[in-house]
Formats: C-alpha cells, sequence, structure tokens
C-alpha cells in the first residue's frame, strides 16, 4: 500500500518506537517506495485501524487556515475489546503533529461508519449508529443533528445492516460507497443461501428508492461480492467496498475468489482517471478489515508543511 501510494500522495505512517521505525524505513526502502513522500510518525498503537479512531478531517470554508478535523470517543466498537480504547488518544496526537485543530466532540463514533459525498449526503447504517452500546441516549434525530453539525451536511441516509463476521456492528464501509456526488457501489450477494443475501438486498432496495435534497435519485451501481472467507471457523467480513481512493489510484482489497476480476472491472468503470489495483487481503482481512479500515485521507490543502 506505501509503496504505490508513496508515488501520488504524501503518507503517514505511525510506527510505535524507534526500533520499529528504522525496521519499517529500510523495508519501504527495499520496497522501492518514494521514501521523499513518507513521513513516519512515532505515535504507538494498539491495531491498525486508523480510519475508525484516528482524525476525520474537515475544511472550513473561507478561513485562512481551513484544515481541522473531528475527535469522537473511540470505545472499541461498543465496548468489545477494551484494551483497543488506548486508540481513543491518537486522533489528537496526529492533530499535535500535523498542526491541525481540533473539535473535540464527546459521542462514541468511528470514522468507518459514515460515508460522505462531498456535497451535504451522509450515509450510515442503523445497526452501527443507533446501537446501544455506543451512545444510548442518543435519540434518532440527535444522532442526525450531530453528524449535519460535525460533517457540514444537510442529509442523512439510513441503510439498514452490515455483512455477516463484521464486529463492528455494520460499518458502511464494507457495503456501500459513493463514487461521486450521485452514485452510490452497493455491495450485493447473488447466493441467496448466504447469510449477506438478505441485508444486502435490503439495502439495495432502499438505496433505489432514496432521493436527494432536489428529489433526484441517485444512480446504484451493484457490486459483486466475494465467496465465504473464513479464519479458523469464523466468517470474515471480506468486501471488495473497503477500497481506498488515494489522488491518481484506487487501492481495492481481492481475495482470490473468482469475483475478484468483475469488482475490478466495475471499480475501472466508474474511476476512469484513476488507477484501480487489487491487493491481496487475506491476511489483512483476518483482523476484521481492509484497506478503507487501515486509511484516513486528509483533504489537499495548499499549504506548504515541513
Amino acid at each position: 500500500m506505501v509503496q504505490i501510494l508513496s508515488a501520488h500522495e504524501r503518507v503517514y505512517l505511525l510506527v510505535n518506537d524507534d526500533a520499529t521505525e528504522r525496521a519499517v524505513a529500510e523495508r519501504l526502502r527495499n520496497a522501492r517506495a518514494a521514501m521523499d513522500n513518507v513521513s513516519l510518525l512515532k505515535i504507538p498503537t494498539v491495531d491498525v485501524w486508523m480510519r475508525d479512531y484516528g482524525p476525520t478531517f474537515v475544511i472550513r470554508d473561507g478561513r485562512e487556515e481551513p484544515l481541522a478535523c473531528n475527535d469522537w470517543i473511540f470505545n472499541g466498537w461498543g465496548g468489545k475489546y477494551q484494551a483497543y480504547e488506548e486508540d481513543d488518544r491518537v486522533a489528537k496526537e496526529i492533530a499535535a503533529l500535523l498542526g491541525v485543530p481540533v473539535f473535540d466532540h464527546p459521542v462514541v463514533l468511528e470514522g468507518g461508519s459514515i460515508e460522505v459525498n462531498g456535497a451535504g449526503v451522509c450515509l450510515t447504517t442503523e445497526q452501527c449508529l443507533l446501537n446501544k452500546n455506543r451512545n444510548p441516549r442518543l435519540s434518532r434525530g440527535e444522532i442526525e443533528r450531530l453528524l449535519e453539525e460535525t460533517l457540514g451536511v444537510d442529509q442523512i441516509l439510513w441503510l439498514g445492516a452490515g455483512i455477516a463476521g463484521d464486529d463492528t456492528d455494520g460499518h458502511i464501509d464494507d457495503i456501500a460507497r459513493f463514487v461521486n456526488e450521485t452514485t452510490v457501489l452497493c455491495a450485493l450477494e447473488a447466493n441467496p443461501r448466504d447469510e449477506n443475501y438478505a441485508p444486502l438486498r435490503e439495502n439495495f432496495e432502499r438505496l433505489q428508492g432514496m432521493r436527494d435534497r432536489r428529489g433526484a435519485k441517485f444512480t446504484i451501481v451493484p457490486l459483486p461480492s466475494p465467496g465465504p472467507v473464513h479464519h479458523e471457523g469464523s466468517r470474515l467480513p471480506a468486501s471488495y467496498a473497503n477500497f481506498y481512493i488515494a489522488n491518481e489510484v484506487v487501492l481495492v482489497p481481492v481475495f482470490d475468489d473468482p469475483n475478484d476480476a468483475g469488482a475490478l472491472g466495475i471499480l475501472r468503470e466508474l474511476f476512469p482517471t484513476r488507477e484501480v489495483i487489487g491487493l491481496s487481503c487475506a491476511e489483512v482481512v483476518a483482523g476484521l478489515g481492509a484497506i478503507h479500515c487501515v486509511t484516513q485521507q486528509e483533504p489537499e490543502i495548499f499549504r506548504s508543511r515541513s
């Protein structure tokens, strides 16, 4: 991932200590990463899921320094992993190193649970954001107002449940993603006997019935699912929707599955100005996440930074 991305954008990579920094730098040099475009930040972490505990960047219009970030509470995906809650501090540490102001929000929210189109629309799921293991005192309406205020959106679109094996309680980044302001990729399962078939079909049907603020339909593009992926007897949340959009490339998780080629073909049609690259994620998804989960994009702001 770093080797590919560093040719197109600056990559900030967190390392735990001096020894890890030296080892990682050597591995990246051996992989021929563009080291001038890689910054190693010495911030210890429990695990790699930057999307969920890291800062979510926002741009404030009309400001001399427009870049800022949101920092929500990370509670280990609903209190499932107490040790992982230590990573809740990471967002502020990253913001401090980058010199970016922080909006501190005393509510539980993970970055993988929200998907925005850059034009006022946010996609999320009822299974996650309405789950009592996140913010039991907040109503649906209060959560909607929170998203509107923190993300600068004015329309919240709710899907139902996520995919099997997802310990995040249905994060949106495994089931539906915006390609542009009006086009949504939606994961579907072709096998009616698969446990993902019904919930993904329901999400697809909900999306087909949704309208933007002008009353126009969204373009909904079906995205196939890989066959079931298991590790130590457990179903894993394998999904092609867990891709990362970079400046000139799109990195897509693949699973040595017959549907890999079809999913990559669909994404290549939808991102004609970017190179779409499949990366094997069989080992990564064993940790219950993939490429989108371990990344967090920073909007481009034209200012110098040492």
